[in-house]
């Protein structure tokens, strides 16, 4: 399989070294490079194009304004993918909003390249498949409702969490950060809602307890009236879920 590209940099050195790296990966063919998005989206209009390497601060019109753009063109189909690449790592977050497919940080070398530009072929290769041909989930897919993982997006990869793992997940507007166990000091950031994840735990080891926080219930040292305590945080309990929480508390008695 052999994806079309173009690079979209408003940096000459920058764009060069894109163009470069395009045109030495053999399943990349590079058919267009552009100094500003505004270019690239008149190409875009008449060129049907597989990957855009895309950088993010731009004049007249920003890398994300031009996602943005695609993706209501796009209207679901994702026939036209993107990478950004950037000097700025502030952009992952907005990077995620317009579902790209990788997010290359500046100066990045060959490999980093070439590991973001194969992400692109297999993602190409799975949505091209015929509908005879049917997809083996790999072993790490869960594929049953009994599994006791989960999968989250965490930038750019599906990352695999236990359950057992989990200590709790704190909500925060438009994403979660998954505490573990297993890495007490980095939690996991995950472009999701905490209803989302609700949906997906098992109530058996998980409980909402406010607003903003599911506890794993095994995990918990102590309570208190309005809080629970897992290691050394405390977290609160809210007047709309102490009802339900009051239910679990009264089995420790």
């Amino acid at each position: 399989m052999t994806l079309s590209c173009i690079a979209v940099d408003d940096e000459p050195l920058a764009l060069g070294l894109v163009c470069a790296f395009i045109e030495k990966t053999p399943f990349l063919q590079l058919v267009g490079r552009y100094s500003s998005a505004v270019e690239a989206l008149q190409a875009l209009i008449t060129t049907p194009i597989d990957v855009i390497f895309l950088d993010i601060q731009m004049p007249d019109l920003t890398g994300l304004e031009l996602a943005r753009v695609l993706e209501r063109s796009n209207r679901g189909a994702q026939t036209t993918r993107i990478i950004f690449t950037t000097a700025f790592d502030q952009f992952a977050l907005d990077g995620f909003r317009v579902d790209a497919l990788d997010y290359l940080l500046k100066p990045f070398n060959y490999e980093e390249f070439l590991r973001a530009a194969s992400k692109a072929r297999n993602y190409f290769e799975l949505v091209q498949r015929p509908e005879s041909s049917p997809v083996v989930a790999p072993q790490t897919i869960p594929i049953d409702p009994s599994d006791d993982y989960l999968f989250l997006k965490v930038e750019y990869q599906l990352v695999r969490v236990a359950y057992n793992d989990i200590l709790y997940i704190e909500g925060l507007k438009d994403y979660v950060k998954v505490y573990r166990q297993s890495d007490t000091t980095k939690p996991l950031l995950s472009l999701t809602s905490l209803k989302t994840l609700e949906e997906k735990l098992p109530t058996k080891q998980f409980m909402r307890v406010h607003r903003s926080f599911i506890v794993a219930l095994d995990r918990i040292n102590a309570v208190t009236r309005n809080s629970v305590q897992i290691g050394q945080t405390m977290i609160p309990v809210s007047d709309q879920y102490k009802d339900v929480f009051g239910q679990f508390i009264s089995r420790w008695l």
